[in-house]
């Protein structure tokens, strides 16, 4: 069982309006297979984790689809990074003004979750292990492979995430902006020690696109990915462009849920 630092990127899951249909779009987009959903205790409902569905890829952990309690809810793929007590570190996002949004809760016996945000807005989530502490398959093909915060203020959030996750930043340079490698507490922070990065939202992504994080799968051919998203009734969000560790485009599934695919190279993800 893969253990995780506090603030690696531990895991992922998708909210979805029609979970069957999002098992037949990852499905055959990454080969993923299914677990029995587990059902959640009733004072959870209210959070839109009314069950829980283990996605696997050669047997391994790779994320996890939810459905929408509630239709006002957003289609979306959330980022959990790792704790070992999930209610200290809420309490430390709230004290460096970032805010709870939902939990914490326990989803059944695989963890403990809730969700924040960061001064700035943007959601990601606090995952506590329980019988599944993370990811079991990751950096690799058809799993989640990298994540990239966007922010509009750097400025605003670089601090946060120092203060909150103790991430040592190294800052580089990409196509003449700016970009900030994030490596867990204690560790020096070097490209092969990265974990996340933190970009501003550029010229690339529509201006009206807020503060986010997104989560990359790995994928052999970023081109012949992003077809499969179109046949499968996806949308292409940005098309295939370059990035130092490989080419990648934003997309879509067929319920509008935005993920990235990743064609990497090793310099910073092996």
């Amino acid at each position: 069982m893969a253990v995780f630092a506090e603030g690696v990127p531990c895991w992922a899951d998708v909210m979805l309006a029609d979970v069957e249909a999002g098992k037949r779009f990852y499905g055959e987009l990454f080969g993923w297979t299914f677990d029995q959903s587990t059902p959640v205790e009733h004072g959870l409902r209210t959070t839109g984790y009314p069950e829980y569905t283990v996605a696997r890829s050669e047997g391994r952990a790779v994320a996890a689809l939810a459905p929408k309690s509630d239709g006002r809810m957003p289609t979306v793929w959330t980022v959990y990074v790792a704790t070992p007590d999930l209610r200290v570190l809420a309490d430390r996002v709230r004290q460096e003004g970032g805010a709870l949004v939902t939990g914490p809760v326990p989803i059944g016996t695989l963890g403990m979750s809730a969700l924040v945000t960061d001064p700035e807005g943007a959601v990601f989530g606090l995952w506590e292990g329980g019988t599944l502490t993370g990811y079991e398959k990751w950096r690799e093909t058809d799993s989640a492979v990298w994540t990239e915060m966007y922010a509009r203020e750097p400025e605003l959030v670089d601090p946060f995430y120092v203060r909150v996750l103790g991430y040592g930043a190294l800052d580089l340079l990409d196509a003449g902006a700016s970009v900030r490698m994030w490596a867990p507490a204690g560790a020096e922070p070097t490209p092969d020690t990265a974990v996340a990065a933190r970009r501003r939202v550029s010229d690339v992504f529509p201006a009206e696109m807020p503060p986010h994080f997104l989560v990359h799968f790995g994928v052999p051919d970023c081109v012949a990915a992003v077809g499969a998203v179109t046949r499968l009734g996806g949308r292409v969000r940005v098309d295939p462009f370059e990035v130092p560790y490989g080419r990648m485009a934003v997309v879509g599934d067929d319920q509008g849920a935005e993920f990235a695919v990743l064609q990497r190279t090793p310099v910073l993800l092996s």
